[in-house]
């Protein structure tokens, strides 16, 4: 236990430091403190000595020098019980400081302001405070250190049950904290700097990935593995998205709710018109466009009716009653959507485990941050790449078959190409110009695939177009959709059997789309 005589107190975050100061002065603990906690604790009648004073050295270049002194952090550094430090401090008359009461410029929530300038963000980045955070952390054997105002009351209490001491646990466990929010705040200080367009790189030597704890899981995929959410730290709500939806109703989300969920969230944004979406384990089972809202979600639903049943389905348009009710007749584990109705929302709340999600600020956020990019973790390492967020020109497209589409076939085919692109690699669609009819997902030949799409489609096929996430290494997947009644396809292009898959096509008067553009999803 090591009892607390003298205190610095200096934060940006005045929130309970009246009362904390209070209660130090209370027991008789001497406070230090520098500008504006000065000015605050002093009105307040509490009795402090400013760091000027103390150090005889006055603040300066507006308050950007004014705790970097030998006698604050020789009073903080200094090892008790060392002879040659103890020596060290007499002879240079300096005291010891036994905690450290710091928390920092907001430069978090500076630079997440629009239109923040640069010269404003730089003055933002404190430098004393760190240093005595990191000096009192560093010697947490004999200093305290506090950062966060949530720990006062605590830190009040134990002090009050020990005579005015601390134990080693606590100022260990408070040290530790410390180090975590340096190590955060210059994380995001970097990933602030290198994100400016005009020294923008993309994927920077070296990778800082601040993220702050949203929720602890019940568990991870599966029952005997933990799991947590996290999310971006500062998280900037530039288009709709899972961290800024907000759940109205239902059990806790699981960590495949929530991976689903941003499954159908993109899908769903990807549309213009009033889409519905079904999504079981990260794939589509159904999705549909339609005028109406409870039109699409009964379309989407008709893809794939049994796959439907314990889905989690995403809307990009406020739900009504009527969706509502539709919604209630198959089990489904979660939704979301930019808003709901009330009526509608009561209706969904009569499922006591539906969760219930609502994407604050959708329709201001439509579209899609190039900016962020997409992560997936392996052992040891981190591999990152920009989102597959390309479009395709109907109208520049290579149409290297006989038969060139049909205006509809256009529209479905751009339709299916949309949906594809959200179904793992080797992937099938078979569309109409507004209605998935059949998908295969994640098999390890494109043939299989579209023999498991055409299986698994619940209405007919005769008439449909098929889309391909990548190029046909052979002619087997055109015969199959022919067989299956298909009129025209999309895919990449680029295979060596180019020319073989051509003259399959011309052989049953099928349309082929060359984009160019691959969709592989993994």
């Amino acid at each position: 236990m090591k009892r607390i005589k003298r205190v610095l107190i200096s934060v940006s975050d005045k929130e309970g430091v009246v009362e904390f100061a209070k209660a130090l002065s209370g027991m008789g603990v001497e406070i230090l403190s520098t500008g504006g906690t000065n000015k605050l604790l002093t009105e307040k009648g509490i009795k402090v000595s400013s760091v000027s004073d103390y150090t005889g050295f006055p603040e300066i270049l507006d308050g950007r020098v004014k705790t970097l002194h030998p006698k604050i952090l020789g009073g903080i550094l200094a090892v008790r019980g060392s002879k040659e430090h103890e020596n060290d401090l007499r002879s240079q008359n300096i005291g010891l400081i036994d905690m450290v009461v710091v928390n920092l410029y907001p430069f978090e929530e500076t630079v997440s302001k629009p239109g923040i300038l640069l010269e404003e963000a730089i003055e933002n980045i404190d430098i004393g405070g760190p240093s005595m955070l990191r000096a009192a952390a560093k010697n947490f054997n004999d200093v305290a250190v506090v950062i966060d105002p949530k720990s006062y009351n605590e830190i009040i209490s134990e002090m009050r049950e020990n005579n005015g001491c601390l134990s080693d646990k606590t100022r260990f466990r408070l040290a530790k904290k410390v180090f975590q929010h340096t190590a955060r705040y210059d994380s995001v200080i970097f990933s602030y700097l290198v994100s400016l367009k005009e020294d923008k790189e993309v994927f920077p030597k070296f990778l800082n990935l601040p993220f702050e704890k949203v929720q602890d899981l019940r568990y991870g995929e599966n029952p005997h593995q933990k799991g947590s959410f996290y999310k971006e730290f500062p998280f900037k709500e530039t288009e709709p998205s899972i961290i800024s939806a907000k759940q109205l109703h239902g059990k806790e989300l699981s960590f495949n709710n929530i991976i689903d969920l941003d499954a159908a969230l993109a899908l769903v944004n990807d549309f213009e018109e009033t889409a519905a979406a079904i999504i079981k384990h990260t794939n589509p089972c159904g999705v549909a466009v339609d005028k109406s809202l409870v039109e699409a979600y009964r379309k989407a639903r008709e893809t794939d009716p049994m796959s439907a049943f314990g889905g989690i389905i995403g809307l990009n348009d406020i739900v009504d009653t009527e969706t509502a009710n539709e919604i209630s007749k198959t089990f489904i584990e979660a939704v979301i959507a930019p808003d709901y109705e009330p009526s509608a929302l009561e209706v969904l709340k009569r499922k006591k485990n539906l969760r219930i999600m609502k994407v604050e600020g959708w329709n201001e956020k439509r579209k899609f941050d190039p900016n962020r990019l997409d992560m997936k973790k392996v052992v040891g390492g981190l591999i990152l790449q920009e989102r597959d967020l390309i479009d395709i020109d109907l109208e520049k497209v290579k149409i290297p078959t006989k038969r060139k589409p049909t205006e509809q076939e256009f529209k479905a085919l751009k339709f299916g190409w949309t949906v594809v692109k959200h179904v793992k690699s080797n992937a099938i669609v078979y569309s109409t110009e507004n209605q998935a009819i059949g998908i295969g997902a994640g098999q390890m030949s494109r043939v299989d695939s579209a023999k498991i799409a055409a299986i698994k489609a619940n209405l007919p096929l005769k008439g449909s177009v098929m889309a391909s996430d990548a190029f046909f290494p052979f002619r087997d997947a055109v015969d199959e959709a022919a067989e299956k009644g298909i009129t025209a396809i999309i895919q990449p292009g680029g295979s060596v059997n180019d020319e073989e898959i051509i003259k399959a096509a011309d052989s049953h008067n099928i349309a082929m789309i060359f984009t160019g553009i691959r969709h592989f999803k993994h």
